[in-house]
C-alpha cells in the first residue's frame, strides 16, 4: 500500500480534468494489463486445459455399460462417479478462474477481500485464485474450526 501513496501518483491526481485525465485513465488501464501479466497468462491456460479436456470427456463419454459381474459393474458406476466429482470440481475452480481474471481486468486483484491489504506476488502466483491475504485466510480457518 505504500507504493500507491508516492509523490508522483498523488500529482497526477491533482491534474486539471482537461487532457490529463484522460492521460491517467489510459496509464491505468494500461497498467492493469502489466501488473500481473504472468498470471493472467497462466489463469487463461489452466482456463483453456479445463475446457479442452471438458470437451473431450462430453464428447468422448462412454455411455452406462452393463456387466456380467456385479463387481464389474459397481467399479464401473465408481469410476464414473470419480469423474463427475472431479469435473464437478473443475467447473469450481473454473468460476474460480473466471473472477480472479475479472479482478485483473478491473484492477482489482491481489487486493484481500478482508482487510483489503496487498496480497504478496508469492501467494497469488502460488494459488491465482485466491481473494483473501494469509493472515485474513488463517483466521478465517480458525473460524470454520470453531463452528465445527
Amino acid at each position: 500500500m505504500k507504493a500507491r501513496t508516492g509523490s508522483k501518483s498523488a500529482t497526477s491526481t491533482r491534474r486539471p480534468a482537461t487532457h490529463g485525465a484522460s492521460r491517467t485513465s489510459r496509464k491505468a488501464s494500461s497498467r492493469s494489463k502489466t501488473k500481473y501479466p504472468d498470471i493472467r497468462r497462466d489463469l487463461e491456460r489452466q482456463r483453456a486445459a479445463i475446457l479442452q479436456e471438458a470437451g473431450v470427456t462430453l464428447t468422448a463419454r462412454p455411455g452406462l455399460e452393463t456387466f456380467p459381474d456385479v463387481s464389474d459393474q459397481a467399479s464401473a458406476e465408481v469410476d464414473q462417479n470419480f469423474s463427475m466429482r472431479i469435473r464437478e470440481r473443475e467447473q469450481k475452480l473454473l468460476k474460480k478462474i473466471d473472477e480472479a481474471l475479472a479482478r485483473i481486468k478491473s484492477n482489482t486483484y491481489g487486493i484481500c477481500e478482508r482487510c483489503e491489504g496487498d496480497i504478496p506476488y508469492k501467494r497469488l502466483k502460488a494459488r491465482p485464485v485466491t481473494t483473501l491475504c494469509i493472515e485474513c485466510k488463517t483466521l478465517q480457518e480458525q473460524e470454520e474450526r470453531a463452528r465445527r
